[in-house]
């Protein structure tokens, strides 16, 4: 039969079935691959045959011939090493979305990048980072209209924030009446690298102050918990291509924890995964953390190769790319919200809500 061939599940929205991508939107509100008055983008279509079916691809700028094109499942599974990713944004939503930007911008010193307000979608977002999106990972923040409440959410860890000094940091944010969880102070145990840290809260979601050198990535963090350690590096890997920078355990307080990203955790954004141990379940809620946002060079290779994890090691998908939707997203096996999107088309559509 020639080279192994794996199921595409692009050809799902040829035949209606993509309806979950309406659940993601850009940065501006509106779905990705949609033009300024809200019509499909005009773009080449590669159909790539994939278990004698068509898959459709969606790559340049203009309406030409189709090209055919055979994927092995072994390509695909390189595909997430290859391709050129980088962490850009994480969702969560928040009851006072006035009250956040404040605490985000006066107590941990970023900017406020933009905001939009959708009232077709019923929701409001606000953007904040320590630098432009371009470079730096940022934080949505999103109020949906009437919800003025947030579950806690056993699973979110925190986000963590570099500062060279964590004891001026936490006195200036006591001093404009923000919420010290716990004061500054020394990890220790096994593997804990001595470092010194600190503790704040905004809502339900706690910020780690982390005391080190200049960084040209202060928002360093993202720290979910997991149920099976092994599994998630594994399903991180290759699905999403990123690296063990490293693993550690904690016997003191019970933990193991491991380091993921793309680059040097001391000058990037990192995924912390934490394993409590005997822990076998968490709580999730639709009014919490949200999902995590990462840049693709090909959004349709990189859903195919997410399928054949996921069928590997479980997880779901819930948004498939499409003609007029160059996003794809999935949940890992705890059930862990990631969205690949195009890094053109996000910066593009970040553009028209920047502020000044």
């Amino acid at each position: 039969m020639g080279q192994p061939r794996v199921a595409a599940f692009a050809q799902n929205h040829v035949n209606g079935l993509a309806g979950s991508c309406n659940l993601v939107h850009s940065p501006s509100g509106r779905p990705y691959g949609e033009n300024l008055a809200g019509g499909s983008v005009a773009r080449d279509v590669v159909k790539l045959w994939v278990d004698e079916r068509p898959f459709y691809n969606v790559n340049t700028n203009f309406m030409a011939a189709e090209e055919e094109v055979v994927l092995s499942a072994d390509t695909l599974m390189e595909w997430p090493q290859k391709d050129n990713r980088r962490f850009l944004n994480a969702l969560f939503l928040v009851p006072n979305l006035n009250k956040s930007i404040k605490f985000c911008t006066d107590c941990l010193g970023m900017q406020l990048l933009g905001r939009v307000d959708v009232p077709d979608e019923q929701y409001t977002s606000a953007f904040v980072a320590f630098g432009p999106e371009e470079s730096h990972f940022v934080l949505e923040m999103r109020y949906n209209y009437g919800v003025d409440s947030m579950d806690r959410q056993d699973g979110f860890g925190h986000f963590g924030i570099a500062t060279q000094d964590v004891r001026e940091m936490v006195e200036d944010i006591r001093a404009k009446e923000g919420v010290i969880i716990r004061e500054r102070g020394t990890l220790n145990g096994e593997n804990s690298f001595n470092s010194v840290v600190a503790y704040v809260q905004d809502y339900n979601y706690t910020y780690k102050l982390i005391e080190r050198d200049p960084t040209p990535e202060p928002l360093c963090q993202v720290m979910l918990r997991v149920t099976n350690l092994d599994r998630s590096i594994m399903f991180y890997e290759k699905v999403l291509g990123m690296k063990l920078l490293r693993k550690s355990k904690n016997r003191v307080y019970k933990y193991d924890k491991a380091i993921m990203g793309y680059a040097n955790e001391y000058e990037t954004t990192v995924l912390e995964l934490t394993y409590l141990y005997g822990v076998t379940e968490y709580h999730r809620s639709s009014k919490g953390y949200t999902q995590l946002t990462v840049s693709t060079d090909d959004v349709f290779k990189s859903a195919e190769a997410a399928k054949l994890v996921i069928e590997e090691l479980g997880g779901k998908i819930t948004c498939q790319p499409g003609l007029n939707t160059k996003i794809t997203s999935f949940m890992d096996p705890d059930g862990w919200t990631t969205v690949l999107v195009d890094k053109e088309d996000f910066l593009e559509e970040f553009a028209k809500l920047r502020v000044g």
